[in-house]
């Protein structure tokens, strides 16, 4: 199947149970260790705010605007995700029991596929979901 330009899906098995990779993903402390610092709530409707270094070469400048669309506890966690120029995105986060540990899948959807500066930020935010983030979410969970 081609890669889909509008879009980053990724799976990975976590060998924690999903009560741990949930509390990973929707902890503010727990998730400043691996992404961001941020005031994340798993409430559908909450609004916060995640903060890191702007990265200028695709018009980001640090913040990213989130609200929780939806939130079902160790299930599914759903965010939009809005920042720089024309970022505006959705992050779906969806967990699923796998033997004693989780398969994580994440969904990071609307990126303009005739846009070169979204492109690069999808390649970019691609090769760091898969080769970073995963593993620190692993990381974390399994301090818990």
């Amino acid at each position: 199947m081609p890669e889909d330009p509008r879009a980053i899906r990724l799976d990975q098995f976590i060998a924690h149970p999903p009560a741990k990779v949930w509390r990973a993903l929707t902890e503010p402390d727990l998730v400043s260790r691996w992404l961001m610092p941020g005031d994340i709530k798993a409430e559908a409707g909450h609004r916060f705010t995640f903060t890191t270094a702007p990265k200028e070469q695709v018009g980001f400048d640090g913040v990213v605007h989130c609200e929780v669309l939806e939130a079902e506890p160790e299930k599914l966690l759903k965010l939009s995700w809005r920042g720089g120029r024309d970022a505006d995105w959705t992050v779906t986060w969806r967990l699923e029991p796998e033997g004693r540990g989780t398969r994580l899948f994440l969904d990071h959807e609307g990126f303009d596929p005739d846009d070169p500066t979204q492109q690069l930020s999808r390649r970019i935010m691609g090769g760091g979901w898969r080769s970073q983030h995963f593993r620190a979410i692993a990381e974390v969970a399994a301090r818990l």
